[in-house]
């Protein structure tokens, strides 16, 4: 059976025979049980065309099909009016769908666990296997003459960590039916080359998605001449949190709260939220939300990006520790602005002086009134990360090798765009 956690992952006692026979060569396992939370680049970006959008998103079963998921979906709908975008023209498939059964667990007032319909308007049908494959396999063809027409999907639900190989994770469909890494790369790998692909997810070890840039989703092959690229809630081998029965919005504290406000300039209840564009050149970039979202967010994650998963893996032991080792604020000169954010305002956060090194500084403890010790250490972390994302680029620039830096503009240049 599977068993409910709080967070965006369950344990897999036992998959479906579909899934199964799929991946024999994998093992599927829970994450540990998290308490739901109740300089620029010279190259100018070329304006791209709107995207088309493709939302999956809900439990495998009812037992984890929490309403926040639905709620995630609804959120996502007002970012896209609130940024001008066609909410109708979107292809929405959650849990089960147009059926009618009561599958989405909820806590009422009194903190009685209830289940209800799935209520989201313009909703295309249930996230199964079946319908998600088909709208990816028939998507070229619908395309025919847009095909310079990017995709932007979203994903929120629950993710299955494969403890045979962390680098092919899975979402988890309807009906308990897992989708890899390479499943998903296969899939685009059939695309037309001019088609680009951008993804956030926000389920557990979502960050092995981070792979989908490579052709069949694996990381000893090379990348993908589609432009693709992707934001997760946390890296590879961690759970994420969010997913809860609670009702009320203003209690949610996620991955997709954050990349969604600091996209549109509006949280989930409406408020205006401090400005994310960075660069201050009138819009607000996928790369710039993830940056908000990576101070924003109260959370025990560790968002990272494509090309941040790319550059950390090309990192050995001792370019670790050169970058570490030297003065934070040097890092200051080399970064994007976006970057520079992040390093200062997550320093001053933690009480790091930015005139010392990384390695100096002792991991925080948590004081009275301050965030709890899981939310400090992942600002630990995440500071820790942007810093090897920075010195990784400075180090791969300096070498000089054309197909490398190539590689790595190309990520950036899709981790650049918008809606």
């Amino acid at each position: 059976m599977l068993r409910h956690i709080a967070g965006f992952g369950v344990a897999i006692a036992a998959i479906s025979t579909m899934a199964a026979v799929a991946h024999q060569a994998d093992s599927w396992t829970a994450p540990t049980a998290i308490s739901p939370m109740v300089g620029d680049r010279s190259d100018a970006v070329e304006p791209s065309p709107d995207p088309m959008f493709l939302v999956v998103a809900g439990g495998g079963a009812p037992s984890y099909n929490e309403i926040a998921l639905e709620k995630n979906v609804r959120y996502f709908q007002r970012t896209l009016a609130q940024m001008e975008r066609s909410v109708a023209a979107a292809s929405i498939f959650f849990a089960n769908g147009h059926d009618g059964q009561a599958t989405i667990r909820y806590l009422d007032p009194r903190g009685v666990e209830r289940f209800k319909a799935p209520d989201i308007n313009g909703l295309t049908g249930a996230a199964t296997q079946a319908n998600v494959q088909a709208w990816l396999d028939t998507y070229p063809q619908t395309a025919q003459g847009t095909e310079h027409c990017p995709v932007f999907m979203y994903f929120t639900g629950h993710g299955a960590l494969n403890t045979a190989n962390d680098d092919n994770n899975a979402m988890i469909l309807w009906e308990e039916v897992l989708m890899s890494v390479r499943d998903l790369a296969t899939t685009l790998d059939q695309w037309p080359t001019e088609t680009p692909f951008v993804t956030m997810m926000a389920q557990c070890y979502s960050g092995s998605f981070a792979n989908l840039i490579y052709e069949g989703g694996d990381p000893e092959q090379p990348i993908a001449l589609q432009s693709r690229c992707g934001f997760f809630a946390t890296v590879k081998t961690r759970p994420s949190v969010g997913c809860t029965p609670l009702v009320n919005e203003a209690d949610y504290r996620d991955y997709s709260s954050s990349f969604f406000a600091g996209l549109s300039g509006r949280d989930r209840l409406g408020d205006p939220v401090a400005s994310a564009d960075y660069d201050e050149d009138g819009t607000v970039s996928y790369a710039e939300a993830h940056a908000f979202a990576k101070v924003d967010g109260e959370t025990p994650d560790w968002p990272i990006s494509t090309s941040e998963a790319w550059l950390q893996r090309q990192a050995s032991t001792a370019d670790e520790a050169a970058i570490l080792a030297v003065p934070m604020q040097s890092r200051l000169e080399a970064a994007r602005p976006e970057q520079a954010f992040v390093i200062t305002a997550l320093a001053t956060t933690l009480g790091y002086p930015l005139t010392a090194s990384f390695q100096e500084m002792p991991e925080p403890k948590a004081r009275f009134m301050s965030p709890p010790q899981d939310v400090l250490t992942a600002y630990h972390q995440r500071l820790r990360m942007e810093l090897l994302n920075v010195g990784m680029e400075q180090t791969i620039r300096a070498e000089g090798k054309a197909a490398t830096i190539a590689t790595l503009d190309q990520l950036l240049t899709c981790e650049a765009s918008s809606w």
